[in-house]
């Protein structure tokens, strides 16, 4: 989910993860962050869209975000693209905070419009499942504020019929966290949404835990049942991040 990279650069990598670990689904970035109908540079996505499609057959799901880049009429324009390509997960195609404008986008396309990793208040998501302003939801469980939090929203989709795919950005908790709420909840996605990024993205996602519980098998993530999350946080990592941010603090 890089937009540093050529389209033909984030394809091959996607390709070798597919290749190593037997994913079965791909989500990449479309557009710019928050970037006013402008793409990260000129024909970005004219490119990458039909070239991902190129790179992997039917049977691989195609997904992307747009990390809020696009007007009414520009996201449904660029829909309409993604849909004659095959994409099946258009994310957060307008700003997040206008629900009216979303709301757009997902009544004009077949494509599933989803969103709400940014959304923290119960109110404002009561109002986003009533109105259906996406068909996906994508709380993130540590953004929101918690696990109970988490699992009320998800109720309240599954009361609208609507499916919950949370956002989880990277290897820390929250993609622990994430995993056991999809066995928890009743109206679970398709998808674990699970960070390739590595050193150059995260740094400090290594060595947090004792064990890692993020083995990939055929492209499934396995949940454990060892008790409480089934972790151990790294005594040694904690020590040095509690360092850092004592020698900030200092």
């Amino acid at each position: 989910m890089k937009r540093d990279i050529t389209a033909q650069d984030e394809a091959d990598r996607l390709k070798r993860h597919q290749d190593e670990c037997g994913f079965t689904a791909f989500k990449f970035r479309i557009g710019a962050e928050c970037g006013r109908d402008q793409d990260e540079w000129p024909g970005r996505t004219e490119e990458i869209v039909p070239l991902m499609r190129k790179s992997f057959g039917d049977e691989t799901a195609l997904l992307v975000d747009a990390n809020s880049c696009y007007s009414p009429a520009k996201a449904i324009e660029v829909g309409r693209f993604l849909e004659a390509n095959g994409i099946s997960h258009y994310e957060e195609p307008c700003p997040y905070w206008h629900y009216d404008q979303t709301k757009q986008v997902t009544d004009a396309l077949d494509i599933d419009v989803t969103g709400g990793e940014q959304d923290c208040s119960l109110v404002d998501w009561k109002r986003m499942i009533d109105q259906k302003v996406v068909d996906i939801i994508q709380p993130d469980i540590c953004y929101l504020g918690g696990m109970v939090r988490t699992m009320k929203v998800a109720q309240m989709a599954h009361e609208a019929g609507i499916p919950c795919t949370p956002h989880a950005a990277n290897l820390s908790l929250v993609t622990l966290f994430t995993m056991h709420l999809l066995r928890a909840i009743p109206n679970a996605g398709k998808y674990l949404e699970f960070s390739i990024e590595e050193e150059d993205y995260y740094p400090w996602q290594y060595d947090l835990l004792v064990k890692s519980p993020f083995d990939i098998v055929d492209g499934n993530a396995i949940v454990t049942d060892a008790p409480g999350w089934g972790v151990e946080v790294n005594p040694e990592w904690l020590a040095k991040s509690t360092y850092k941010i004592s020698s900030l603090e200092g």
